[in-house]
C-alpha cells in the first residue's frame, strides 16, 4: 500500500490521467463488443484476433508504423475474409484455429527476417494502461464511437440476429453483411485495447463485462448498458486499486472485474433458486 499523499501525486500525473480517460472511453465500445461475442457464440474466436494482432503489431515495427494501427488494419481484414464463414454449419472455429496457428507462425518468421526486436512485439502482447498515449486514445475513441454507433443504428436487427438467424433472414435483415460488419468491428474493439490490457487480459475490457450483464439484464438493450456500466465502473475501480496498492494494472483490472462478474453468477444462481 502508498500513502494517501503518495497516492494524490500519481493521479495527478498526466499519464494516470490518461489511463483514466483510456478506460472511460474504452468502456463503451469494448464491452459492446463483448457482448456480440456472447451473442455470436465466437468467444474462441477471439484468440484468433489476439495472434493476428501480433501479425499485425510485427509488420508495423518491421514497416515503422504504429503497430497498433497495423494490428487492427490486420485483424480487421483477415477477419472480414473469413466472416462469411460464419454462416456455415461448422461456424468460425475451425478457420479461426487455423488463422490463430498461421497467424503467430507468420509473426514470428516476420520477426526472425527481419532482425526486428521482438521485444517491442511482445511488449505490447502484455501491455499496460498506465503507457496509454494521447493517440491511443483517439484511437480508442474512435473504435468505440464506430462500435457503439453502428449497434444504436442496427440494434433492431442486431438482436433479432443473435436470437435467430433464420427468422431475421426471413424478416428481410441482410444477415451475412451484419456479421461481416459485425465481426470487423469485433476484431478492431479487440485489437484497438492491447496496449491497456495487454491481448493477453483484454477480456477484462470485453467479455467479462458482457457475462456479467447477461446475468442481470433482461433484454439486448439492457444489457448493452449494463455491460458498459459494468465495464465503466470495475475497470476504474480496479485501475484506482492497482495504484492503491502498488500492483500492476493489468492483473488487478481482470481481477476487479472478475469479482463483479463472478457475484452476478452467485446472485443468478440464487434467484433462480428462489423460483
Amino acid at each position: 500500500m502508498i500513502t494517501a499523499a503518495t497516492l494524490s501525486e500519481l493521479l495527478n500525473l498526466a499519464a494516470v490521467q490518461r489511463s483514466f480517460i483510456a478506460l472511460a472511453l474504452a468502456s463503451v465500445g469494448l464491452p459492446i463488443a463483448g457482448v456480440l461475442i456472447v451473442g455470436l457464440d465466437i468467444i474462441t474466436a477471439r484468440f484468433a484476433v489476439m495472434h493476428l494482432a501480433l501479425l499485425g503489431i510485427a509488420l508495423g515495427l518491421f514497416m515503422g508504423i504504429d503497430p497498433v494501427l497495423t494490428a487492427i488494419a490486420v485483424a480487421t481484414l483477415c477477419t472480414g475474409a473469413l466472416a462469411p464463414l460464419a454462416a456455415r454449419p461448422g461456424g468460425l472455429s475451425g478457420p479461426m484455429g487455423f488463422l490463430m496457428t498461421v497467424a503467430i507462425a507468420g509473426a514470428l518468421l516476420v520477426l526472425s527476417i527481419t532482425g526486428v526486436n521482438a521485444t517491442g512485439a511482445f511488449e505490447l502482447l502484455w501491455g499496460s494502461v498506465l503507457a496509454t498515449r494521447w493517440r491511443d486514445l483517439i484511437v480508442i475513441g474512435v473504435i468505440s464511437t464506430l462500435v457503439a454507433g453502428f449497434v444504436l443504428r442496427f440494434r433492431q436487427q442486431l438482436a433479432l440476429t443473435l436470437h435467430d438467424r433464420e427468422l431475421a433472414l426471413m424478416s428481410g435483415v441482410r444477415v451475412d453483411a451484419l456479421l461481416v460488419t459485425t465481426l470487423m468491428l469485433v476484431a478492431a474493439a479487440i485489437s484497438s485495447s492491447i496496449r491497456l490490457t495487454g491481448a493477453l487480459l483484454v477480456d477484462s475490457l470485453t467479455l467479462l463485462p458482457a457475462l456479467a450483464a447477461r446475468n442481470v439484464a433482461k433484454s439486448f438493450t439492457s444489457m448493452l448498458w449494463w455491460a458498459m456500466g459494468i465495464g465503466l465502473i470495475a475497470n476504474v475501480v480496479g485501475l484506482f486499486v492497482s495504484l492503491a496498492t502498488d500492483q500492476p494494472p493489468g492483473p488487478i483490472l481482470v481481477l476487479t472485474v472478475g469479482t463483479v462478474t463472478l457475484a452476478t453468477f452467485v446472485r443468478r444462481s440464487q434467484n433462480q433458486g428462489e423460483i
